[in-house]
């Protein structure tokens, strides 16, 4: 597996995922608009650069094994008071035909191996707290669950800590 930034030969496969997970309430892209309009703001993420308000620096990265796109992780170099509570450093997503194969293990190990390089010690992951194959993804990459917190909407958030090695 290689986790890579998204080229414009991936806009039909990430534009399917996208909508495919759409009814798990999960959001492939994170971003609207035109395919290069996306890019670009997926570049400006990966940069630091004009960020809208709310935002960090963050690396919008696809999967891929062997040729095909099997799913995508957002990796979020910094954490703001929302991510801290309900977001994470790390955001990911398999694609349904793609799933428990253990690509979610590796992307998130791959994830967590990036955050290490760029300095961050402790790597918080959160999943919902009926997610229990996030959950066991979770703990199989080292993660040491803090606490269930409940949230505005939706499932309470189960919030795990990587000590990033």
């Amino acid at each position: 597996m290689i986790l890579r930034p998204p080229r414009p030969d991936d806009e039909a496969a990430l534009r399917r995922m996208h909508a495919e997970m759409a009814a798990e309430h999960f959001d492939v892209l994170l971003a609207e608009g035109t395919w290069d309009e996306i890019l670009a703001e997926i570049a400006r993420e990966a940069a630091g650069t004009d960020l809208p308000r709310g935002r960090v620096r963050a690396d919008f990265l696809v999967a891929e094994v062997d040729g095909e796109v099997v799913g995508r992780v957002s990796i979020r170099h910094s954490l703001t008071p929302f991510l801290h509570d309900i977001g994470g450093h790390v955001g990911y997503g398999v694609a349904p035909e793609h799933r428990r194969r253990g690509y979610a293990t590796e992307m998130l190990r791959l994830s967590v191996e990036r955050l290490a390089g760029l300095g961050v010690e402790e790597v918080l992951v959160t999943c919902d707290d009926d997610n229990l194959g996030s959950a066991k993804v979770i703990e199989a990459c080292g993660g040491v669950l803090e606490d269930v917190r409940p949230v505005p909407y939706g499932v309470p958030k189960r919030r795990y800590w990587i000590a990033a090695r």
